[in-house]
């Protein structure tokens, strides 16, 4: 049997959200662990600006982590990530292309100006949750926003911590505590030629 194929790192927020996805969806593929600073030859023939997460099905290759999360949870979507209006995508949105830049600035150049921008959006998630952006359960945003807002977490973590944003702290340690989460963050080998299956989901995930 031939699975799909993920290309994938661990700590990048866009490959974890896919891995969220993936393991939501109970989908199997065959995980290919990848170093940024020594990519595969076999990703970057599957896409040649080897960013991830990649994934290579038996008709296409999908190189934006959102779409590969639509594209597993369109093919089964058991917790009802999709249920949500469409005030969700538009928070999606905004998040990868407004926070994300902030978050990159701030993360690596100290970007005084960029945090208190990322912190303006973060304020309005924390009007908004209760105790998930959508009511009691969890849906495709949050999942789409929660690895983003983990990074910027943990720039700074005693700052975050002082901050007036009760329901977003909530919201982000459970988040971070739950076995969803511990079990997409398991540690693999870098991938290379010839090695072994490795598939991911790999066992019940909850």
């Amino acid at each position: 049997m031939t699975y799909p194929i993920l290309y994938s790192f661990r700590r990048c927020p866009y490959a974890m959200r896919a891995r969220l996805a993936l393991a939501s969806a109970c989908i199997p593929c065959e995980l290919r662990e990848i170093l940024l600073r020594d990519k595969a030859p076999e990703l970057l023939q599957a896409l040649p600006k080897g960013t991830v997460p990649v994934l290579v099905t038996d008709t296409k290759v999908i190189d934006e982590s959102l779409d590969i999360m639509l594209w597993a949870l369109q093919r089964n979507d058991p917790e009802g990530w999709l249920d949500m209006p469409d005030s969700g995508h538009s928070l999606i949105t905004r998040t990868d292309g407004e926070f994300k830049p902030d978050l990159d600035a701030y993360k690596y150049k100290g970007d005084e100006s960029a945090r208190n921008r990322a912190a303006a959006f973060l304020h309005e998630l924390d009007a908004q949750l209760s105790p998930n952006l959508f009511g009691a359960s969890p849906t495709l945003a949050d999942m789409a926003i929660l690895t983003f807002v983990r990074q910027f977490a943990f720039v700074d973590k005693p700052w975050f911590d002082a901050q007036d944003w009760p329901n977003l702290s909530f919201w982000l340690q459970t988040f971070i505590t739950s076995p969803r989460f511990s079990a997409v963050m398991r540690k693999y080998p870098k991938w290379q030629t010839g090695d072994a299956i490795t598939l991911f989901p790999d066992g019940n995930i909850h």
